[in-house]
């Protein structure tokens, strides 16, 4: 079972992350998180933020994204890689050349996936992977269907999510059809697991991905097989847990050195 930890605000949420991700920075200079987009992990940022004003050092912290879109034109301000620039690695002063983001252009798209998976080997992998779970329960890009065992690859959105991202662009029109993203089973060889939602909208995609079966058809529910997973979620994003009272009593019952 996950351990889910309930928080009153998506600010106490970032706090909470962002302050457990800085002592490891302080214990491991060269920690390697994994970054995702979308709002869901912008408090965690401005946390880390102000983590880095109090004395933290993020400049030797290496950073990989979950994803990307194909075919946006280079330094277009929704790409995933201004993104994690905007958010992460400008704020953070982070070496770019330890920030990595699939490359989503058209020019060698056949082999993107199989070079992000390399440059993930090369690297060592990833220490702690942030995620955000979609109102279809997808984590990154892996839609229902996807294999638990997938790797970083090619992926047709839904019209879901498309529409869901389209508040970033102008129209829906121009929200990219197809987008490079790890696989579930990428996101898997993570050693550790931070999964945030907030808002009712997402209560119940968290509570098929945390109490409901593995199944492809919920990609959420891929973290039951992930032996460290920390949710960290408000109270509407919790509102449909059935253990929601155990999870709040394991949590203020938890020993303080076991950490998340």
């Amino acid at each position: 079972m996950a351990e889910v930890i309930v928080l009153e605000t998506a600010e106490d949420a970032g706090a909470f992350v962002a302050a457990h991700i800085a002592a490891a920075v302080r214990t491991d200079p060269e920690f390697t998180l994994g970054v995702a987009t979308g709002s869901t992990p912008l408090p965690v940022y401005e946390a880390l933020r102000a983590e880095a004003e109090a004395g933290t050092d993020f400049t030797r912290m290496a950073a990989f994204a979950l994803d990307e879109y194909v075919g946006l034109p280079a330094g277009h301000p929704e790409s995933y890689r201004s993104v994690v620039d905007r958010e992460v690695t400008v704020p953070l002063g982070l070496d770019p050349g330890r920030v990595h983001v699939p490359d989503g252009s058209l020019d060698g798209i056949a082999t993107a996936g199989e070079r992000y998976e390399e440059a993930l080997r090369a690297h060592g992998g990833v220490d702690l992977q942030l995620l955000g779970i979609g109102r279809t329960g997808h984590l990154g890009f892996n839609e229902p269907g996807s294999s638990f065992g997938s790797l970083t690859r090619v992926k047709t959105l839904t019209e879901r999510t498309r529409e869901d991202n389209a508040r970033f662009f102008d129209s829906l029109d121009q929200v990219p059809v197809h987008c490079v993203t790890q696989g579930l089973g990428t996101i898997l060889r993570a050693r550790h697991l931070v999964l945030l939602a907030f808002g009712e909208s997402k209560a119940e995609a968290l509570a098929a991905a945390v109490e409901g079966p593995v199944s492809a058809s919920m990609p959420g529910s891929a973290i039951q097989l992930h032996p460290r997973v920390t949710v960290v979620v408000d109270p509407g994003a919790a509102s449909q847990l059935q253990f929601a009272d155990y999870y709040r009593w394991a949590q203020d019952n938890k020993p303080e050195w076991q950490g998340i």
